[in-house]
């Protein structure tokens, strides 16, 4: 095998048309090794004495790999694609290629596997480039503070927990207490917006891939996104590569000026296939049989998300990505990681869910480190005090549970708080708009839902929407704009001087 042919089959130029334009006449030496055994994803090769780490293999029956474990007599080597006729005897040559991705605008409102081949039955978009899956974090220097918000429409995360353009924040939680949803309705929120979005689905069944598929679909989301899928039925070692696949992807992006949001979901599922390769590949077993680098996997992933300086473009990559926990044991292993690698993190609890409270976002054990700095002033300025008067309220309210009598001041701040928790409950797939989270953080600082059955409020916020839609108010609008606006969306009379 010519290297024309080794860089056709990696696609990297076309073997058809740029045959003559590549071919030189030279003598050419090339590495070729022999598959000793294969199974489970990985193939054991004999020979390829320059192997290095990450270099990519072209089988002769058309399979590719990627060396993952050098020993001394044989190199370990994860299946990328594999066909039918691979067996033990097959010839390998080293293509002395890195791994990479074709990027390019093309790709936005396509669906691929982490080696950019179409999984929508569509020609192969065209591509503007390829960018390497495996690259360094921005330098220190090239970096900006994060000082733009990202707006996920969710009430609870845009007043409570902000986020920034630019910001690694975790989604934590056990299965089923709507993880996903969160990241789903933030990348609904960014229409419009300039945001590119890539949505990263990792060792997922096929029913939950066409149901995230179909939601972004039917909410118009997927124009502006990509999807890269490495489904349970993939080989692992796609489902290895896949958020590194779509980080190259949103690199390509952020290096354009562009702000870009990537969706890890999930890296719980990326961790147990890295345990399992690297098992497979007798690598020495860590804390829970993982192997001791697990962390730096995840570290190099997530550092590469940041806001680059003017001098850089000014792009972003926004990172949520979402763990999976046992019974809510926040304290595991991975979790733990990815907790002191990231910005923050939105937790999820089961108590919260079965009590009816969706999102079921605990205030007590979510933290946005950097997100306030980059909330919009207007906004900070209404949210306040709200989180801390939350969390008091969340102690009066268990205090309350003793049946002590309490003085008047304290009921009508549990009255308060309760009337709070009700406003923030907010269904899936139903993102707010920046001005409507202003709008209600304001009626509420001002006391217009003071007298408010709580059962009613549903009602009363669903008012204020529809009034937002038709208002001439903006973010930097002065407060008693707001308020006069609002009492007269709500028949509430003014207030006697």
């Amino acid at each position: 095998m010519t290297l024309i042919e080794t860089e056709a089959a990696l696609g990297l130029v076309d073997k058809q048309t740029d045959w003559l334009t590549h071919y030189r006449p030279a003598l050419r030496i090339t590495e070729q090794g022999t598959v000793v055994s294969i199974g489970d994803g990985i193939s054991w090769i004999k020979g390829l004495p320059s192997a290095a780490i990450e270099d990519i293999l072209v089988f002769a029956d058309g399979s590719r790999g990627m060396v993952f474990d050098l020993n001394r007599d044989r190199v370990g080597a994860i299946l990328l694609y594999e066909t039918e006729a691979l067996t033990a005897g097959t010839t390998v040559y080293l293509s002395r290629h890195s791994l990479s991705i074709p990027v390019g605008d093309a790709f936005l409102g396509r669906v691929i596997d982490p080696l950019g081949t179409p999984l929508d039955g569509q020609e192969p978009p065209p591509q503007a480039g390829r960018e390497n899956m495996e690259k360094g974090s921005p330098a220190i220097i090239a970096r900006d503070f994060v000082h733009k918000p990202l707006y996920t429409g969710i009430k609870i995360i845009d007043t409570l927990i902000p986020i920034g353009k630019g910001q690694r924040q975790l989604i934590v939680g056990d299965e089923g207490l709507g993880r996903t949803s969160i990241a789903i309705d933030t990348v609904i929120n960014q229409k419009d917006k300039n945001v590119l979005c890539i949505y990263v689905l990792i060792g997922q069944k096929r029913s939950a891939v066409v149901s995230t598929l179909e939601t972004l679909r039917n909410h118009g989301a997927l124009d502006y996104t990509v999807c890269v899928v490495a489904e349970a039925s993939a080989l692992p070692g796609l489902q290895y590569i896949a958020p590194f696949a779509g980080c190259a992807l949103a690199e390509y992006w952020m290096a354009q000026g562009r702000d870009t949001l990537i969706i890890y979901d999930d890296l719980s599922t990326h961790a147990r296939t890295y345990r399992e390769l690297s098992l497979l590949l007798r690598r020495p077993p860590g804390r829970e049989a993982y192997p001791g680098d697990i962390f730096f996997v995840h570290s190099r992933l997530l550092e590469r998300s940041t806001c680059l300086n003017a001098e850089n473009g000014g792009g972003s990559m926004t990172a949520l990505p979402i763990i999976e926990t046992k019974q809510g044991e926040i304290a595991a292993y991975i979790p733990t990681n990815l907790i002191s690698i990231t910005d923050g993190q939105i937790y999820l609890d089961t108590d919260l869910f079965v009590s009816g409270f969706r999102p079921a976002i605990d205030i007590t054990r979510s933290v946005s480190r950097i997100g306030g700095k980059a909330q919009d002033m207007s906004i900070r300025d209404q949210a306040g005090q709200m989180k801390l008067d939350y969390l008091q309220f969340l102690e009066l309210e268990a205090f309350t549970r003793f049946g002590q009598r309490l003085e008047a001041s304290m009921e009508a701040r549990i009255k308060r708080g309760r009337l709070l928790r009700e406003i923030l409950k907010q269904d899936r797939l139903a993102p707010h708009s920046n001005l409507f989270q202003l709008a209600w953080l304001s009626a509420f600082n001002a006391g217009l839902f003071n007298q408010t059955d709580p059962k009613d409020i549903a009602n009363i916020l669903d008012r204020i929407e529809q009034h937002i839609k038709t208002t001439v108010l903006k973010l930097e609008s002065p407060p008693e704009q707001w308020l006069q606006a609002l009492r007269e969306w709500l028949n509430i009379p003014p207030v006697a001087p």
